[in-house]
C-alpha cells in the first residue's frame, strides 16, 4: 500500500508537469485523490522526501523536491567503502566503472573543449606540477582537474556520479598503499591528457586517460585485501 502510494505521488508530478519547488496538493487534497488514510499519505511523503522527490517544509506544505541524485551516490559511496572494510575488491569495481565512463566520454572532447575551460584546465596542471615540486598532496587539484574536463558535456548526472566515485575513494585513502612513484608521474598524465584534448586527437586521450587509471589501479592492488583494516572514523 505504502509503495503504490508513493507511485502515485510520483505520476501525479510527472501527468501535472511539476518543475522541483511546485508545490504539491495539501494532506486532505493527497488524501481524497488517493483514497488513503493520512498516515499512510505522511508514510509515502516521508519516503518520497528520503529519496529527493518531495520536500516536506513543515508549516508551509509540501513541493516537489530538487531530484538530487545525492541519495543514489550516497548509498554507492557507502556502499563501496563499506565493501572495502569487509576486504572485498569494491573499490577496483567503482574504479572499472569509473575508467569505462571517461574513456567512453574522453574522445567526444577532444577538440571541443572550450578555450575558457583549456585555459582552467592548464592552470590546474600547472597548480598540479607545483604541489609536487612542493611535496603537497595533489587529490584536490586532480578532481578539480576532472570535474573541470567533463564540464562542457553539461551532463549534470556525470558530474554527480564523479563526485560519489572521489568521496568512495578518499574515505578510504588512508588505506591504500602508495607504490614508490614519484607524483610527477601524476603530473605528467594529467598534462598528456590536456594536450590530446587540445589537439583534437581522441585516439591519444584514450590511451592517456587509460595509463592514468592504471596507475590509481596499482594503488589499489597493493592494498592487502585480507589484512584487518581498522574502520574509519
Amino acid at each position: 500500500m505504502a509503495r503504490d502510494l508513493q507511485e502515485q505521488i510520483k505520476k501525479l508530478i510527472i501527468d501535472r508537469r511539476l518543475p522541483s519547488g511546485a508545490t504539491l496538493p495539501t494532506e486532505p487534497e493527497l488524501m481524497e485523490l488517493l483514497g488513503a488514510s493520512r498516515n499512510s499519505v505522511r508514510e509515502a511523503l516521508k519516503a518520497l522526501q528520503a529519496m529527493g522527490i518531495v520536500e516536506i517544509r513543515h508549516g508551509f506544505g509540501t513541493y516537489v523536491g530538487p531530484m538530487s541524485m545525492a541519495p543514489m551516490i550516497e548509498g554507492l559511496a557507502f556502499r563501496t567503502v563499506a565493501g572495502h572494510y569487509r576486504g572485498e575488491d569494491s573499490l577496483v569495481q567503482l574504479l572499472e566503472l569509473r575508467e569505462a565512463v571517461e574513456t567512453g566520454l574522453i574522445s567526444r572532447l577532444a577538440g571541443r573543449v572550450p578555450e575558457a575551460d583549456l585555459v582552467e584546465l592548464d592552470a590546474l596542471v600547472s597548480r598540479m606540477e607545483s604541489q609536487a615540486a612542493e611535496g603537497a598532496g595533489l587529490a584536490e587539484t586532480d578532481r578539480a582537474f576532472h570535474a573541470t574536463l567533463y564540464r562542457g558535456l553539461g551532463n549534470l548526472l556525470l558530474g554527480e556520479v564523479l563526485e560519489a566515485f572521489w568521496d568512495a575513494f578518499h574515505r578510504v585513502r588512508t588505506d591504500l598503499v602508495e607504490p614508490p612513484q614519484d607524483p610527477k608521474v601524476t603530473c605528467r598524465q594529467h598534462r598528456e591528457i590536456l594536450d590530446a584534448v587540445r589537439t583534437g586527437d581522441a585516439r591519444r586521450a584514450e590511451d592517456a586517460i587509460r595509463e592514468h587509471f592504471g596507475h590509481i589501479r596499482t594503488r589499489l592492488t597493493a592494498t592487502a585485501p585480507h589484512e584487518t583494516i581498522s574502520p574509519p572514523n
